[in-house]
């Protein structure tokens, strides 16, 4: 397969980055009453668990939850039908941060998108970075703060079972050209949907730091 027929195929990096450039979209372009559908969210969602499977051992764990609290925002979905729905009942209910809850599930979620999107952007940064230090330094950003000792410690040991930079492109079926130009567009899409989200939980008053 040339290097051209490899860039035209339909990639996972390329229905990710298409499916976050529609939510951006979506949320750039909507009416004060119009709110983001959760199960729209979790088409777009369920996408990126193969980004986890491709990291190997190292992401089991985040894998593994991920996969879960999607799962679970899908059943949601049956009845509770935005995104400002599931929080306006764990609010009522007083269960944002009880553990299974919808909320807390989001809020994992929400975290498994902000990893890609540090990981994607510390793997642009520097093409002399090894995979490892790309995803050391994004887990250190974003999930580290969150975890307890063992489970740190876990995935730090782990680091070194990642595949390597040329590794990750092949599972990808990507080259450094092609992976770049769509790493970039996850990362602009997906910020605006990580800040809806947030939004969400500060406008009712509830804290960002768990």
């Amino acid at each position: 397969m040339t290097t051209t027929t490899m860039t035209q195929l339909q990639t996972p990096l390329s229905s990710i980055a298409k499916a976050f450039e529609g939510l951006s979209e979506f949320l750039r372009c909507r009416r004060k009453d119009q709110e983001l559908r959760l199960d729209t969210f979790c088409d777009a969602c369920s996408l990126v668990s193969v980004l986890f499977s491709c990291l190997g051992l190292a992401f089991k764990f985040a894998e593994l939850e991920y996969v879960a609290k999607v799962r679970d925002l899908v059943e949601a979905s049956q009845g509770l039908k935005t995104l400002q729905n599931i929080l306006d009942h764990d609010t009522a209910n007083d269960t944002v941060k009880t553990p299974g809850s919808h909320s807390r599930n989001l809020r994992r979620v929400r975290q498994g998108l902000d990893l890609i999107r540090a990981l994607f952007e510390e793997f642009l940064s520097n093409y002399e970075h090894s995979l490892k230090d790309a995803a050391s330094t994004a887990y250190a950003q974003v999930c580290a703060p969150y975890h307890s000792w063992a489970v740190r410690t876990a995935v730090y040991a782990g680091m070194c079972t990642l595949p390597t930079r040329d590794q990750l492109l092949l599972r990808l079926n990507e080259t450094d050209h092609s992976a770049e130009k769509k790493m970039r567009r996850y990362i602009n899409a997906s910020g605006p949907v990580i800040d809806y989200i947030d939004k969400l939980y500060v406008s009712r008053n509830i804290s960002l730091d768990w």
